[in-house]
């Protein structure tokens, strides 16, 4: 077993440095063409860039695998959407060598146990095999998961963060300052996701978008209802000049009635699981300390 893990080490190493050197002895096209390229291509810049050893072995591989999962999966569009949602600027194609990153977490987990499984047994199995490949997939649909539950919490917390930034807006129109001067202030003085997909709407109104079509594309992409009828109130009230205190309060109540039904309703769905502490662990401890000195005293009786 050492021998042969030493041999496919070696092979390993040797396979991968004849790959390099010749994809590396006759440079390509594009790699010749992209530094010079640099105020044009958007990927000259990390070519041009020094690169890490280990990114320049593996980058290809892991591009060529990210490629093959993209085809196997699908719904390339699904995970563009929910990148945008989620508002970190990670494309398409980073998610996906991120997900084969996973796959091969998941992959070398359970091949370290199918090696301590074969050196302690003695005896290889096709189910290991499955188990190695089951790994794989399991890395790379944890990855999928991951991010919908990261978009989740991200939505959530900019429900919650809605109403106090509705109302420091209202705020600051009240005062006298226009739309876009008043969420600037509001981006300044709050910190969190909502604060973050503000800034967003702000950097595209500096770079020449139309506020109405700043905050429709916020509308568009957000996957929460209440800051899409914002900034669909918001994109209204400034095209048609109506005014915008009254909207915003009404909005930050409607948000926080809301939150609250939401929550009576959370609570009426967990009065079932409730009840288990108290049926199997508050009643039982009651019935034996209201039961246990009666009993005591029986037998006490009868052994007189």
């Amino acid at each position: 077993m050492t021998g042969a893990l030493i041999g496919f080490v070696f092979a390993t190493g040797v396979v991968l440095a004849y790959r390099g050197w010749a994809r590396n002895r006759r440079p390509a096209l594009t790699d010749r063409l992209l530094p010079y390229l640099r105020d044009v291509h958007p990927q000259s810049v990390a070519v041009s860039s020094s690169q890490s050893a280990a990114a320049a072995v593996f980058g290809p591989y892991l591009q060529r695998g990210a490629r093959t999962v993209g085809n196997v999966l699908g719904g390339s569009a699904s995970v563009a959407s929910r990148l945008n949602r989620l508002g970190t600027g990670q494309t398409v194609e980073q998610f996906r060598i991120r997900q084969v990153v996973w796959g091969l977490c998941g992959f070398g987990g359970c091949a370290a146990v199918s090696v301590l499984w074969l050196a302690g047994r003695g005896s290889a199995s096709v189910s290991l095999l499955v188990l190695c490949v089951a790994g794989f997939v399991g890395g790379v649909l944890g990855c999928d998961n991951a991010l919908t539950s990261t978009i989740r919490v991200h939505e959530r917390r900019m429900s919650e963060e809605f109403p106090t930034v509705a109302d420091l807006l209202a705020l600051a129109v009240a005062a006298g300052e226009g739309p876009v001067t008043g969420l600037e202030r509001v981006v300044r003085v709050c910190h969190g996701d909502l604060a973050s997909e503000l800034s967003r709407v702000l950097a595209d109104i500096r770079t020449g978008m139309t506020v109405q079509r700043a905050f429709d594309g916020l509308a568009g992409r957000t996957g929460v209802a209440s800051i899409a009828r914002f900034a669909e109130g918001l994109a209204v009230a400034i095209e048609r000049g109506t005014p915008l205190v009254d909207v915003l309060h009404a909005q930050a109540a409607d948000v926080r009635e809301s939150s609250r039904r939401e929550l009576i309703e959370a609570g009426g769905r967990k009065e079932v699981a409730m009840m288990i502490p108290v049926v199997f662990f508050i009643l039982p401890v009651t019935i034996v300390f209201a039961f246990f000195p009666g009993y005591i005293g029986l037998h006490m009786t009868s052994g007189m």
